[in-house]
């Protein structure tokens, strides 16, 4: 059985990421439509959760919240 850590993987290939890589990282995963690109969203989701207030909190959830109905 593998120890391999995905989180610390992903973190380590976006450290030190401008503006605009992330920004192209996002689109790129979201265009791409492929299923091994769901666990790096889900670690900048992670660290976007982790960095926000309470109102941009807020505000996430009610546009995610929105784009399911």
């Amino acid at each position: 059985m593998s120890n391999f850590n995905l989180r610390g993987a992903i973190l380590q290939n976006v450290s030190g990421s401008s503006q605009d890589d992330v920004e192209a990282t996002i689109v790129d995963a979201i265009q791409s439509g492929e299923e091994k690109m769901l666990p790096g969203l889900g670690v900048l989701m992670e660290i976007f959760w982790n960095e926000a207030n309470e109102d941009e909190k807020q505000s996430l959830t009610e546009r995610i919240s929105r784009g399911l109905q």
